[in-house]
């Protein structure tokens, strides 16, 4: 009966583990096929994109058809001579722009490293446009717009930095005006003759090659339609998504930590979510080639003509179609600040994924933030403070925890008594089970319980209600943004990536191994043995995971083995009392 309790409760614990890893992490990629030769696309031209779905999309040209002719405007003619790039800086900032096509090709954030040195820059790298804020003619895989030098005006405004682009001519027509507030936010409005559409993307900043196979970095696409949040993995996406703009409150591309998105203040016709392949050149720029029927996944190999293998991510681009000729609208590109992003009227906020258990983790991360801007400021010992009062607060239920199965560890040898006195008259001749017998143990088993006040489910029901506590942080230390490339001490300089070289892993194995050591259970082998695997197990499972949450559970073990020899003297020190003869 307790064995089959045990493996129970065992069984359980590995299965939420599992499962919580099924829900809640990321998608391991496809398995690619053979490697397939692709030609990449010339420099300064586009592929065409994937064809929407026809009942959606009535309004746009039949497949096959001539993309509309540039716009010519009665308007004077208004264009640039030569390429100017445009630098605004601010307080958290800079955004490079350029006159041809009027595109952002730089937005650098200035309290964020990238992985190969610098800043981190929200616009991927390429080979060549579009950029964000391109233009595509409705039909056509871009605009003639794109290739127009606008003419570039500067000023003041409000306290905004404004920057605006202006072009008239065998191109088309067409302006743009980006208003950079103090704020790290910038306004943005478009005014194209004849309509079109405006892109976003592809993808978000220039993820390293670590960061791309990390299974707990997220890339995808989202948007907030009325009161639904919807969050779009390319890894899923096989062919464009059209969402209506009725209704649409923002939308953005996102990853993990990093987020650059679009609050529409004007109509928006729809948006389309288009799945690109992003092929990532050795030279760390991309090449942005379009997905068609049969493509696959994130790390397929490409093989270019000089024979050299290419790896290969699946991203999102959005193409924002304008309602009329104009849209205007607010962007936030920067990273996923939870405080910073409640602070702004947009629900922005909602793009921080903290899990199921974000009721929780929400002040489990303002304590955090709490202690590393007031106590101390090094994240890694700020962990460390948090899981301490994080354990002062779960006493309760870990005193009650322990004090149980130590009553259940003294009254074992009476357990076994009574199962061994029934062990023979459980079968009958033929080995059929006794149902008679085995009621009449669980009877005096249940009897025994009730005369000792004990409670048999006492030892881990404490313990089942501390899982959403401790998920709760798991999802904090893996998402928060504050812990992106945060040393602690020595080797580990990234409390947000594994540990390098493995330490603190077998570390906290070595540690749990000791905490099974001292904690209270049956002289039952199998039970023992089965305990001794725990460790083993999820040695194997903190490999992978971010050094900050292997320094919670590590600072956990280290808690509970001080808990646990703390109550194994006092109970030394009280049977040593009972046991010496009272004196008058």
């Amino acid at each position: 009966m307790e064995t089959r309790r045990l493996l129970a409760a065992i069984g359980l614990s590995i299965l939420v583990l599992l499962a919580w890893q099924y829900l809640f992490a990321p998608e391991p990629p496809a398995e690619p096929p053979a490697p397939v030769e692709a030609e990449a696309p010339a420099a300064g031209r586009e592929t065409p994109p994937p064809q929407a779905p026809a009942a959606a999309t009535a309004e746009l040209p039949q497949e096959g058809a001539a993309p509309k002719p540039p716009v010519v405007s009665e308007q004077p003619p208004e264009a640039a001579v030569v390429e100017e790039r445009v630098v605004v800086a601010g307080a958290r900032f800079e955004a490079e722009l350029t006159n041809r096509g009027a595109q952002l090709v730089s937005f650098r954030l200035k309290e964020h490293p990238s992985a190969t040195g610098g800043q981190v820059d929200l616009v991927r790298a390429r080979e060549s446009a579009p950029y964000p804020f391109a233009l595509r003619s409705a039909g056509a895989s871009g605009s003639p717009l794109n290739e127009a030098l606008f003419v570039v005006e500067r000023r003041r405004d409000e306290g905004r930095e404004v920057v605006e682009f202006r072009y008239s001519g065998e191109r088309g027509t067409a302006r743009k005006v980006f208003g950079f507030r103090p704020d790290g936010m910038f306004d943005v409005q478009v005014e194209v003759a004849g309509g079109g559409e405006l892109l976003l993307g592809p993808a978000i900043r220039n993820p390293a090659e670590a960061e791309l196979k990390n299974r707990f970095t997220r890339r995808n696409a989202i948007y907030r339609k009325g009161e639904e949040l919807e969050r779009v993995d390319p890894q899923k996406l096989d062919e464009p998504r059209l969402v209506e703009g009725s209704g649409l409150a923002w939308f953005g591309i996102q990853d993990t930590y990093f987020l650059t998105a679009l609050v529409p203040s004007s109509p928006v016709a729809r948006i389309a979510l288009e799945p690109v392949l992003a092929i990532h050149r050795p030279d760390g720029k991309f090449l942005f080639a379009e997905t068609a029927e049969g493509d696959v996944g994130s790390g397929v190999q490409l093989v270019e003509e000089s024979g050299e293998e290419l790896p290969v991510e699946r991203e999102l681009r959005i193409a924002v179609a304008l309602s009329g000729d104009r849209f205007d609208g607010t962007a936030y590109w920067g990273a996923k600040n939870l405080e910073r992003l409640e602070r702004l009227p947009y629900g922005l906020e909602e793009s921080v994924n903290l899990g199921f258990f974000g009721i929780l983790a929400r002040p489990l991360l303002w304590g955090l933030l709490w202690i590393h801007d007031n106590v101390i400021g090094n994240y890694g010992w700020a962990i460390i403070l948090m899981t301490i009062l994080i354990r002062l607060v779960l006493f309760p239920l870990t005193h009650k925890s322990f004090v149980s199965m130590q009553k259940m560890q003294k009254l074992n040898p009476k357990l076994q008594s009574i199962r061994q006195k029934y062990r023979p008259k459980l079968k009958d001749k033929q080995g059929r089970p006794n149902a008679e017998m085995q009621r009449k143990m669980n009877e005096e088993i249940m009897a025994l319980y009730k005369k000792e006040g004990v409670n048999p489910a006492g030892g881990c029901l404490p313990m089942l209600l501390q899982i959403p506590v401790l998920f709760a942080f798991y999802t904090l230390l893996s998402t928060a943004v504050e812990l992106r490339y945060a040393p602690w001490i020595f080797w580990i300089q990234d409390l947000s990536a594994k540990d390098p070289l493995y330490v603190l892993p077998i570390v906290m194995g070595a540690t749990q191994f000791l905490q099974q050591k001292l904690t209270p259970s049956s002289a039952d082998p199998m039970q023992r043995r089965i305990f001794m695997l725990m460790p083993i197990f999820f040695t194997v499972l903190f490999l992978g995971f971010p050094s900050g949450l292997v320094l919670y559970w590590l600072t956990n073990n280290v808690l509970g083995i001080i808990q646990q020899y703390a109550y194994r003297r006092i109970d030394e020190k009280r049977e040593a009392g009972d046991q010496a003869p009272s004196k008058k």
